[in-house]
């Protein structure tokens, strides 16, 4: 995707071919910045702060956190240490799990020496699934959109939640794939962007990558959503997904469940994109997934820019009042109209997942 007419993905290899580079998206949407990351420390703070978030980015930075450790030592001990570090940094993500354990099975049985190179390699090869990965979702989610009858007017509406666009991924999105293939294809698309707090990944992140992409939207307040189903001016959501379970629940932003509610009781299709390393074939129901509990202030204090430019934060609640700060919910898979994934669209079911990815059947 594009910057300013210059094109990025979220993370990638220096010109010294050892330090990993990253958007910082705690920033956004006031300052573009890109940190440079040299240990595997540097990986698992910038994944535990949100420098880098979202489900497939988590995985491909957990992966070149790895690779850091094993420029620095390639030792038994350090690929164990660096394993275990990583995978503390976010508990909810089923992708971190999934990256380090790639890398993990790779290189504990190579030579020290040739653990290094390896890693590196197989976190760029990581990357480029990736990228590929979320073209193909946007290429089976344009076909759905293709079959939808606009409620009102001539322009499709759609509604999203939280950030699963670029910056969640390498490059091009999981749910919001579909939306920038649309666009591309010069489909009339605007879409209702979840502001999505406590961090309001939606105003800052959803909503950048859109307005520097040229796709019309607009941001509204988290409860407005309903309203505009009511309304007529939602034609479908869609969201992405943390972790998706083997009978097709899905654990995403807190609040993606309010949406797929209000989205169910107006008939409103609701879509998920997802990534196959997304999916945990170990947990059949959404009850299972361990759900983040972050630090009250995300909820306490809020970032803004003043108008004389400044970039400020501010406590937005009462003087010793407590808040609490769950960071995903699960929406039933009763509630998914369908689960958009890299090889096809399918029911949010075992037997749906199963069409797509036979595999992972138990008598497989």
């Amino acid at each position: 995707m594009k910057v300013d007419g210059t094109p990025y993905r979220t993370i990638w290899l220096g010109a010294d071919g050892t330090t990993v580079q990253v958007i910082d998206q705690t920033l956004l949407p006031h300052r573009f910045v890109v940190r440079d990351w040299r240990t595997m420390e540097d990986a698992e703070r910038g994944i535990r702060t949100m420098i880098v978030r979202g489900a497939p980015l988590i995985g491909a930075a957990a992966a070149y956190g790895m690779a850091l450790a094993m420029a620095r030592d390639d030792s038994d001990a350090m690929l164990t240490q660096a394993y275990t570090t990583l995978m503390a940094s976010r508990p909810t993500a089923v992708n971190l799990r999934w990256a380090l354990d790639d890398l993990r099975n790779l290189l504990a049985p190579l030579p020290h020496a040739k653990r290094s190179d390896a890693a590196y390699r197989r976190a760029a090869e990581i990357c480029d699934e990736d990228a590929e990965i979320c073209r193909r979702i946007g290429e089976n989610g344009l076909g759905l959109i293709r079959k939808l009858k606009p409620r009102g007017g001539e322009r499709i509406n759609a509604l999203t939640h939280c950030n699963a666009g670029w910056l969640a991924t390498v490059d091009w999105g999981t749910a919001l794939a579909p939306i920038y293939q649309a666009h591309n294809a010069g489909i009339p698309i605007h879409v209702w962007v979840d502001e999505t707090r406590p961090r309001n990944q939606g105003a800052s992140l959803t909503a950048w990558e859109f307005a520097k992409h040229g796709v019309p939207h607009t941001v509204i307040a988290d409860n407005a959503g309903g309203h505009l189903m009511q309304r007529g001016q939602v034609d479908f959501c869609i969201t992405g997904t943390d972790r998706t379970t083997r009978r097709g629940d899905v654990c995403n932003k807190i609040g993606t469940y309010l949406k797929a509610l209000a989205a169910h009781d107006n008939g409103i299709p609701f879509y998920v994109g997802l990534p196959y390393p997304s999916i945990d074939w170990t947990i059949e129901d959404g009850a299972a997934i361990p759900i983040e509990e972050r630090h009250a202030t995300e909820v306490s204090r809020i970032a803004g820019r003043t108008a004389s430019g400044e970039v400020v934060t501010v406590d937005v609640l009462p003087e010793g009042s407590p808040a609490a700060n769950p960071a995903f919910d699960v929406t039933p898979a009763r509630l998914v109209t369908a689960l958009i994934t890299e090889r096809g669209v399918c029911p949010a079911s075992e037997a749906g997942l199963l069409s797509l990815y036979p595999e992972q059947s138990r008598a497989a």
